[in-house]
């Protein structure tokens, strides 16, 4: 590949394109792969990182992360960090399904008791959970009351009987994050958000029954840190995020945009790289209405793991309580916040945009809750639904070299019009129940497009990160259970 031909090797994992690659770059392109991966990735990645390098005030270097591939604007995977004031928001540097993430609950339960009980307890979460394109939620609601979901995320769940009292404490930002303002969100997008808290979506969104793999448990003193105290211990791993509420914030945006640029004479490669000054009024319009949409979509994982605790009561018949069913920790993969970062040789304010890339926080900093502050950030990154997921460290490399970020999932490799071409949805399933996973997916079709096979390595991705020190390997979780829109 002709770009892997331009990409100078500086350590095994990571590869930089310089500036004079294109002309127009602002800063280097820096991508965290293998030489097995960065051969594989797909052209669309290096179109794209560098791209985003044009852009008007990146400071340091534009980043793709290990699972990167081809996105809107920014590639998926991709990390890049702005100037306050000669900088821009993008929302094709954050996403569509704003604040995305994922959400790791633990229980007590042991492989041994939950695996005969497995089916019950997955057919009572599809029920529970609503999944799929366009479904309703069961929380019903006001428009003030929304507006309220909006300022407080997970706060609200918790003051609305949808969370226990330390819910709050694990989840990134405290569950809200600050500078939310509703009367930047369109009548439409409210509209589509109201009737969705508590909605799984469709996608490769899913609610996974999951156990810690007793052959990767790679660090147990960490793990048990975390409550992690068995190697066959049962947790639940939650990815989803905003919904239409998010996907509509940022449509109204990117057309705001596209005419504000002619404004400030701001001209980008791919008009998916739609952009304004953050210190513009339509840079700060879009920040408040996009923060709204992270706050619903913490709020959304919260209302989740209420019916998941509600499911486990049902079928173990225990209180989630005595199940130990506490949150380890919730982080957003879809979102641009404003972090003080090492930038030459000094520490400032700057506007970190990550596309498909999880906050990888080092011990000792701040914003990481007082019960892994010496710790180090707690990191989820999701697998496909037949090859499992991992939890990680942030390290203190991670704050030095990514601001603070790594991968967030597997990636995709293939399409999902070829992924359902080469499986169908049906024989996907019994595959997979042979193999002890046993899933109920809202459609057919969806299930296929999901397939393992249209995925990256998860477990090449997670050594990456961990090879180049940016997030260290706790433990591989491997999936008994799922529900799928």
């Amino acid at each position: 590949m002709t770009e892997v031909k331009n990409a100078k090797q500086i350590s095994d994992v990571v590869w930089e394109i310089p500036p004079s690659y294109k002309a127009g770059m602002n800063v280097p392109a820096r991508i965290y792969a293998t030489k097995k991966l960065i051969e594989e990735m797909d052209s669309g990645v290096f179109e794209q990182v560098t791209n985003v390098a044009m852009l008007p005030g990146i400071v340091k270097y534009s980043y793709a992360m290990a699972d990167a591939h081809w996105g809107y604007g920014f590639p998926i995977g991709g990390v890049a960090a702005f100037d306050l004031e000669k900088g821009v928001i993008s929302p094709g540097g954050i996403g569509f399904d704003i604040n995305c993430g994922m959400r790791l609950v633990r229980t007590n339960l042991r492989l041994s008791e939950v695996k005969p009980k497995i089916k019950e307890l997955v057919d009572l979460l599809f029920r529970l959970v609503p999944t799929g394109v366009g479904v309703k939620g069961t929380v019903r609601m006001n428009q003030s009351q929304f507006e309220d979901v909006m300022r407080w995320g997970v706060k609200w769940c918790a003051e609305n009987d949808y969370g226990w009292e330390d819910d709050v404490s694990k989840v990134e930002e405290g569950g809200f994050i600050k500078g939310a303002d509703p009367s930047k969100v369109s009548q439409q997008a409210s509209s589509r958000g109201i009737s969705q808290l508590g909605t799984l979506g469709s996608g490769n969104h899913y609610c996974e029954v999951q156990v810690v793999d007793p052959a990767r448990f790679f660090d147990a003193k960490m793990g048990k840190q975390f409550g992690l105290v068995h190697d066959d211990q049962v947790v639940v791993m939650v990815h989803c995020g905003s919904r239409g509420f998010g996907h509509q914030v940022a449509s109204d945006y990117l057309r705001v945009f596209d005419s504000a640029m002619k404004r400030y004479s701001i001209t980008v490669r791919d008009r998916e790289l739609a952009c304004a000054p953050f210190s513009s009024n339509e840079g700060a319009d879009y920040y408040g209405a996009m923060v709204c949409a992270a706050n619903m979509a913490f709020a959304n994982r919260q209302v989740i793991v209420h019916r998941i605790r509600e499911a486990f009561k049902q079928v173990f018949r225990k209180d989630p309580e005595a199940l130990d069913m506490h949150i380890i920790y919730d982080v957003c993969h879809n979102i641009a916040k404003v972090e003080r970062h090492k930038v030459e040789g000094g520490s400032r304010d700057v506007l970190v945009h990550r596309k498909g890339a999880t906050r990888s926080f080092g011990p000792g900093h701040p914003d990481i809750p007082p019960a892994y502050r010496a710790l180090g950030q707690p990191v989820i990154i999701g697998g496909s639904m037949e090859t499992g997921s991992y939890l990680l460290l942030g390290t203190e490399k991670a704050m030095e070299e990514t601001f603070g970020s790594t991968a967030h999932g597997s990636g995709r490799t293939m399409s999902r019009t070829a992924a359902k071409k080469q499986v169908s949805g049906r024989d996907l399933q019994q595959r997979m129940e042979k193999n002890g996973i046993y899933v109920k997916a809202a459609t057919w079709e969806g299930l296929a497009e999901e397939a393992g096979m249209a995925y990256k390595d998860i477990s090449e991705v997670v050594e990456t990160m961990h090879q180049a020190g940016i997030s260290l390997k706790v433990a591989a979780l491997r999936p008994i259970g799922n529900i799928k829109g």
